[in-house]
C-alpha cells in the first residue's frame, strides 16, 4: 500500500485531504445543529461558477472558487438578516443562479473538459502544490477563528436570541460562520468535488450525533469519521481508479448506515 506514496500527486492529495477532513466537521457541527446544512450545498454550486470562471480566464480555479463563494456567502447572510427574503429563498436563488451562470460559462468554454469533470467529482490528480499551500493556510485560518469564537458560536447555535440580548454581536459572528463555510467548501473542491463537498461537511456530524454524546465528544467522533473516510477514500480511488470524492462520500455514508443500525438495534 505504501508504494502509492512514491508519487508526488498522492502525497499532495493526502496533505490536502487531511486538512479538509479536519476542518469540515468543525464547520458542519454548527451548520447541522442550526438546521442550516443546505448552505453548504448552495455554496458548492456557487463555487462551481467560480471554478468555471477560473477555467475560462485561465486563473487557478481554486482561487476564483474561494473568492466567489466568500462574496456570495456574505451576500446570502445579509439577505437573511435583512428579513426581506426568507433564508431558504435566498439559498434557492443563489443555488439556481450560480448553477445557471456556471452552465453559461461552461458553454462559452465549449463544454465539459477533463479539468472541469475532476473539479465536479473530485480527483487527487487536480491538487497542485500551490493548492496545498492555499488549503493549508485557509485551514489554519478556519481553525484559529473557530477556536477564538468557540463560546460565542456555541451560544448562538443553541439560543441566538438570548446570545443577542447578552450583547454578543450575533450578526457579525453569523457572517463569520457562513464565510468560514464558504472557505471550507471551496478548499475541499479538488479532493471531494463541487457536487459532493456538502456531504463531507454534513454526514460525519449526523453520524456522530447518533452516539448522543456531549458537544465536544460529538466533534471528536465526527473528526475520526471524517479523517477515516477521506484517507480510505483516497486510497480506494487510487487502487480502483475512481473519483476520490465519490469514494470518500460513499464510505462516510456506509459508516452512517452501520452506526445507525448499531445504535438503533
Amino acid at each position: 500500500m505504501f508504494e502509492m506514496f512514491q508519487y508526488s500527486f498522492i502525497v499532495r492529495g493526502f496533505e490536502a485531504g487531511l486538512i479538509i477532513a479536519f476542518i469540515a466537521p468543525l464547520i458542519g457541527m454548527f451548520l447541522v445543529l442550526r438546521r442550516y446544512s443546505l448552505i453548504a450545498d448552495t455554496l458548492s454550486h456557487v463555487s462551481l461558477a467560480g471554478v468555471a470562471i477560473g477555467l475560462l480566464l485561465r486563473i487557478n480555479p481554486l482561487v476564483t472558487a474561494i473568492t466567489t463563494a466568500v462574496v456570495s456567502s456574505v451576500a446570502i447572510e445579509r439577505l437573511r438578516i435583512s428579513k426581506k427574503i426568507y433564508g431558504e429563498s435566498a439559498l434557492a436563488i443563489f443555488l439556481s443562479g450560480s448553477l445557471a451562470l456556471a452552465i453559461v460559462l461552461i458553454s462559452l468554454a465549449h463544454g465539459f473538459n477533463v479539468d472541469l469533470f475532476n473539479y465536479l467529482f473530485g480527483s487527487i490528480v487536480t491538487v497542485k502544490q500551490s493548492d496545498v499551500y492555499i488549503i493549508g493556510g485557509l485551514g489554519v485560518f478556519v481553525l484559529v477563528t473557530i477556536i477564538a469564537l468557540y463560546k460565542e458560536l456555541v451560544y448562538i447555535t443553541f439560543d441566538e436570541e438570548s446570545a443577542q440580548v447578552s450583547g454578543i454581536p450575533t450578526k457579525i459572528i453569523n457572517i463569520f460562520l457562513i464565510a468560514l463555510t464558504a472557505l471550507t467548501v471551496s478548499v475541499a473542491i479538488p479532493i471531494v468535488g463541487v457536487l459532493l463537498i456538502a456531504a463531507l461537511i454534513v454526514i460525519p456530524i449526523v453520524t456522530a450525533l447518533q452516539f448522543r454524546q456531549s458537544f465536544k465528544s460529538t466533534i471528536v467522533i465526527a473528526e475520526v469519521i471524517s479523517v477515516f473516510s477521506v484517507v480510505s477514500g483516497i486510497i480506494s480511488s487510487y487502487y480502483l481508479n475512481l473519483s476520490s470524492g465519490g469514494c470518500i462520500v460513499l464510505i462516510s455514508i456506509f459508516i452512517f448506515v452501520i452506526v445507525e443500525l448499531l445504535t438503533n438495534s
